[in-house]
């Protein structure tokens, strides 16, 4: 039986995927898995300065401002944001999965949602960056330290550099996750994917709202919550 099997031959011409995946879905996990390191780059560099800075803000009195409250409430705002975007992923999972069933007012009804949901956190993320921007003396010293001659403490200026980097580098994704799926929100309302006879562009585009929401966890975890 060995014998038989070694002199078996495989004779791959192309034109059908032997890992039963489309071209379109390989090429976006290639993407995918090349910006996951981007990304681990950036958090393992945030990672070591950290480290080896004398002095840390503390993320309780860097984000503990919320709009229309007069009231200190640590990591309530950005605890909201993260369940923003939570809930978006949900609803490109329901999308994907009427994709699945070709049930063109279900995709449409998901995918606006989930849409809804990006411009939401992007909104929520532009008040952040604007309250830490313009937060005052309280705020520029819980970010960046003290001031010394002038000048603000070295560790915690790497930390607003970092800040505003990866964060605005996640948001960057997110502004191309809502302007991606709004492309592909009108191709459904014009039945474009019905002509093609399946939804796969639906779920290239989940894959990869579901990496930026992914992201999002290890960004939140790093800055907000250590």
């Amino acid at each position: 039986m060995s014998t038989i099997a070694s002199t078996q031959k495989v004779n791959w011409k192309g034109g059908v995927s032997p890992y039963n995946v489309s071209y379109g879905k390989l090429m976006m996990w290639f993407f995918l898995m090349s910006d996951a390191f981007t990304f681990g780059a950036f958090l393992i560099s945030y990672g070591t300065t950290r480290l080896s800075a004398s002095y840390w803000p503390d993320p309780n009195e860097v984000f503990d401002k919320a709009p229309f409250i007069n009231a200190k409430l640590p990591l309530v705002f950005v605890s909201l944001m993260t369940f923003i975007l939570i809930m978006s992923s949900v609803t490109m999972v329901l999308a994907v999965h009427a994709g699945h069933l070709r049930k063109r007012k279900e995709v449409a009804k998901w995918l606006s949602l989930t849409i809804l949901g990006g411009i939401l956190f992007l909104s929520c993320q532009a008040y952040e960056w604007t309250h830490l921007i313009e937060g005052g003396t309280t705020i520029s010293h819980n970010m960046f330290g003290p001031i010394v001659n002038g000048h603000h403490t070295p560790g915690p200026a790497a930390f607003g550099s970092f800040f505003f980097t990866i964060t605005g580098f996640h948001g960057g994704h997110v502004f191309s996750g809502v302007v991606i799926n709004t492309i592909v929100l009108i191709n459904v309302l014009m039945g474009t994917y019905d002509k093609r006879g399946h939804y796969e562009m639906v779920e290239k585009v989940g894959l990869y709202w579901h990496f930026v929401d992914l992201v999002w966890v290890f960004v939140f975890t790093c800055f907000y919550l250590l």
